[in-house]
């Protein structure tokens, strides 16, 4: 079991080079069942959830190279074993991805229900509700869902409420049935979206893509191309709140500013100067303590649930109150205790986080408890006084690529250390 040691109170300063996204790459991971030949994929980032990714769908009958240059060559056309197992699904919550492709494509699949980070119920039940509307009979038993279909039908789908998950399993399921399907309050996540340009290219018919009414008209067959896949948002954004925190200067590489104005105008608002070109986008506190900022997360293209604990960490050494509401995931507070350890004014109050943001933290023995939590205690830690060590830090390598030597490289003083 691996560690973190970090010494705080460094600015950090340099520049960083993001990786591709990871709720970009696994679905589309997921999309090269559809295919009739092999898939590459491109810019893939070197998570634990590709690689558990990866060995699920070895464990159908898929096989894959890594090439040297982050490429991934994977051929996923022809299944032997339609069964999505416990042992692997049990980890990451994505693997619910491997329905909408498998049945679709194949008339059959068994995916043991879901895993992965603990910060609330996050039910199926919008896939399946969705995929029966396009003539799936399912059956959940035993903790797998039992799926079947003569064939697929276009359907006119609707969603309660907005899932990313469900919305790309159900596209994903469309492009191969008979017939149009309409999902109306389709997630507009960057993500969804470059799940649907890789379908496209892979012949798919796609279009209201970037809105909430996304059109599928189904195909005989799809073919497998090669791809790259959109940096990560989310990673982006961390290093830029690791900077504020720090009262430092950074430029972040490889990413996208255009989708990320909601996490760019909190910090403008918290005193940053922010400089963008297509590709990156550069940070400078020129020193100064941030200002408190209130958060209400949301789905695309509002405040990110993704960034929430990481702003939560901002706000406890920034000038002012805050208030911090999370509107997406029931338990996503998990790191509140942990902060409040390190010297942080926090109260929890149903939904929201109250904030007294206090002039310095100091460095604790923490226990991470889920992926963006964990983030959130690397950014106090660096900004605190004297030694923080954070445990379970298998959580932070599911979505973030080599975080302590990105880190190093900033000028951070952190170790990953073997108990």
């Amino acid at each position: 079991m691996y560690k973190l040691v970090i010494q705080g109170g460094k600015p950090l300063k340099g520049t960083v080079k993001v990786a591709g996204s990871k709720n970009a790459s696994l679905p589309i991971l997921f999309a090269s069942i559809l295919a009739d030949t092999p898939l590459t994929l491109n810019n893939t980032p070197q998570l634990s959830d590709i690689s558990t990714t990866l060995r699920l769908l070895m464990s159908m009958g898929a096989e894959f190279i890594l090439e040297s240059d982050s490429s991934l060559f994977v051929d996923s056309s022809t299944l032997t074993n339609l069964v999505a197992d416990y042992d692997l699904v049990k980890t990451m919550r994505a693997s619910i991805l491997a329905l909408g492709p498998m049945l679709t494509k194949y008339g059959k699949a068994k995916v043991s229900l879901p895993g992965g980070c603990a910060i609330g119920t996050r039910p199926v039940n919008l896939h399946l509700q969705a995929l029966e509307e396009l003539g799936a009979t399912i059956e959940v038993k035993n903790g797998y869902i039992y799926a079947e279909t003569k064939g697929l039908l276009g359907a006119n789908i609707h969603f309660d409420q907005i899932s990313v998950t469900a919305t790309e399993n159900v596209i994903m399921a469309a492009t191969l049935a008979k017939g149009t399907t309409t999902i109306n309050n389709a997630a507009q996540e960057p993500e969804v979206s470059d799940l649907c340009h890789c379908l496209n290219k892979m012949g798919a018919k796609i279009t209201g893509i970037n809105t909430s009414i996304i059109i599928i008209k189904g195909v005989e067959k799809l073919e497998g191309v090669q791809y790259s896949v959109c940096p990560d948002r989310i990673e982006s954004a961390t290093y830029l709140v690791a900077a504020a925190i720090t009262r430092g200067s950074i430029t972040v590489k490889n990413t996208n500013p255009q989708v990320m104005r909601a996490v760019l105008g909190k910090l403008i608002e918290i005193g940053a100067d922010i400089k963008t070109d297509k590709s990156s986008i550069t940070l400078d506190m020129k020193g100064k303590r941030p200002k408190a900022v209130n958060i209400k997360t949301s789905t695309y293209p509002n405040f990110p649930t993704d960034m929430q604990a990481q702003f939560t960490a901002l706000n406890t050494i920034a000038e002012g109150h805050s208030t911090i509401t999370e509107n997406i995931f029931e338990n996503r507070f998990m790191h509140i205790p942990e902060l409040t350890r390190m010297g942080a004014e926090l109260t929890l109050e149903g939904n929201t986080v109250v904030c007294k943001g206090v002039k310095s933290l100091t460095g604790a023995h923490l226990m991470a408890t889920d992926l963006r939590a964990s983030a959130s205690l690397v950014l106090a830690g660096l900004a605190a006084t004297g030694t923080t060590t954070i445990e379970r830090v298998y959580h932070l390598d599911r979505g973030y690529e080599t975080i302590e030597e990105k880190l190093k490289l900033l000028g951070a003083s952190i170790e990953r250390v073997q108990d």
